[in-house]
């Protein structure tokens, strides 16, 4: 947990604890979220090749997970965390102009 606080810049346990859980509920929701949508795009399991299905739904999942990350985090009382953490992620993609003023 020491390595976990002086790495993120965090002083108590509680955020660490806090920010684990934050990414554990997002995951899961991101992953709940997409199977409507794909639904809605006709795009079934049981009806497209598996090959085609699972990379388009995680495909689907990562903007999903990066929108909803700092909202799940806000909940927690982690905005400030998740917020810097996706402005840097985002910016190691090459997407960092969206930040930009």
């Amino acid at each position: 947990m020491e390595k976990l606080k002086q790495r993120w810049g965090i002083e108590n346990n509680w955020a660490i604890i806090a920010i684990l859980i934050v990414f554990a509920i997002n995951g899961s929701f991101a992953a709940w979220v997409a199977k409507p949508i794909t639904a809605f795009l006709g795009l079934h399991q049981e009806t497209t090749a598996a090959w085609i299905y699972w990379p388009l739904r995680i495909l689907l999942i990562f903007p999903i997970y990066q929108a909803t990350l700092p909202i799940v985090g806000w909940l927690f009382g982690q905005f400030k965390f998740f917020w810097a953490f996706e402005k840097k992620f985002l910016g190691r993609l090459g997407l960092g102009f969206l930040f930009k003023s």
